[in-house]
């Protein structure tokens, strides 16, 4: 299953435009855009949201909250729980 991952903020390649080329792409839904979560221990263990997901048939989009195009250089948290979801192969937490 395919994986794709995108910053909210980034300039040089824009969640709009990869969900324009998603879109194209005329995949299945399997989980509605929904947003993920992360517990962030810098604000005492509290939850906030990581982003959004979208899983479709054969390929999963992700994006990053206040991310650039270096995910893990502008949030290395989020991407943290991003990447431990995906080679778990599950989505991250909602």
């Amino acid at each position: 299953m395919g994986k794709c991952c995108s910053g909210d903020v980034d300039s040089v390649v824009p969640i709009t435009s990869t969900r324009y080329a998603i879109n194209k792409l005329k995949l299945p839904v399997k989980t509605a855009w929904r947003p993920w979560s992360i517990n962030d221990e810098l604000l005492n263990g509290n939850k906030q949201v990581g982003g959004y997901v979208e899983e479709y048939e054969g390929l999963t989009l992700v994006t990053v909250r206040d991310a650039g195009h270096f995910v893990p250089s502008y949030q290395p948290a989020r991407a943290l729980t991003m990447i431990s979801s995906f080679l778990q192969g599950v989505l991250p937490p909602p």
